[in-house]
């Protein structure tokens, strides 16, 4: 027992260190809510927060350029997603602020890249490797389509709930191991899918609580997310470690190419 209680604070320490951007993030929702700046919108606070964050974590080594890259891809996939989203009145940024575009706060997209730099911290953290992994050609339209779904279902029908059967499918004999003190562990993929989509969840009501973003339901008073809304994180997570475990499969096969050459 004093050995898994060991393994599981060990654990949880890697995963707090992997959440250090989301868990800012956080924290300064909390906060600029509380302490205001009059010459200064919060939505603009909260930018100059995550940019100095991202800075940070690049400066002190924390996050590596290639990570850097797979962030700011995130973020523009996400700021893509936000604009058509509150165009359509999914959810709002109700505050002003000079940094809004189209109604959307450019900080937002910075929750976006919180989630790949989760991955890519939790990744290099745990030693994370996938046991048959599915080829790239089925795993990038895969992607594409949950991806699109988020737009096109306000025009066609919602296929999301096909896209997770197939998910289920594709990935059925996929596994993901990961080392905590030096033991290796494994899970069954679609399971790590579900558990961070769960947790981005239980986020997502303490930023809303917060005033990161209010969806329709929300505008007289702070409700709890319904929680139908774990689907589309799921399926956001999915895009999002798919992207990720793409680009370091590609990476991981690169270099011994490379180191060929310079041989």
């Amino acid at each position: 027992m004093k050995a898994a209680l060991r393994q599981f604070i060990r654990f949880g320490w890697e995963q707090a260190l992997s959440c250090l951007f989301p868990v800012v993030i956080f924290a300064s929702l909390a906060v600029t809510q509380l302490i205001q700046i009059p010459w200064l919108p919060r939505y603009d606070l909260l930018l100059l927060i995550c940019l100095a964050m991202q800075g940070w974590m690049v400066h002190s080594g924390l996050e590596t350029r290639d990570e850097v890259k797979v962030i700011t891809m995130f973020h523009l996939i996400g700021l893509a997603l936000e604009l058509f989203k509150v165009h359509m009145g999914s959810w709002s940024y109700p505050e002003e602020g000079y940094s809004k575009v189209f109604g959307v706060p450019l900080y937002s997209g910075f929750m976006y890249a919180s989630v790949a730099s989760y991955l890519c911290q939790a990744w290099r953290r745990l030693k994370v490797e996938l046991i048959k992994w599915p080829p790239f050609s089925v795993v990038v339209p895969l992607a594409a389509m949950i991806y699109l779904n988020f737009f096109s279902h306000h025009y066609w029908i919602d296929a999301r709930w096909w896209l997770s059967a197939l998910v289920l499918l594709v990935f059925w004999r996929t596994w993901v191991t990961y080392e905590v003190g030096g033991t290796r562990y494994r899970m069954p993929l679609a399971l790590s899918f579900v558990l961070i989509g769960l947790f981005i969840w239980i986020a997502e009501n303490v930023a809303t609580f917060f005033g990161a973003w209010e969806y329709p339901d929300q505008s007289v008073s702070w409700r709890i997310v319904h929680f139908g809304k774990v689907s589309s994180w799921l399926l956001l997570v999915i895009v999002s470690f798919l992207i990720v475990a793409t680009l370091k499969l590609v990476k991981d096969r690169q270099a011994p190419v490379q180191l060929g050459i310079m041989g």
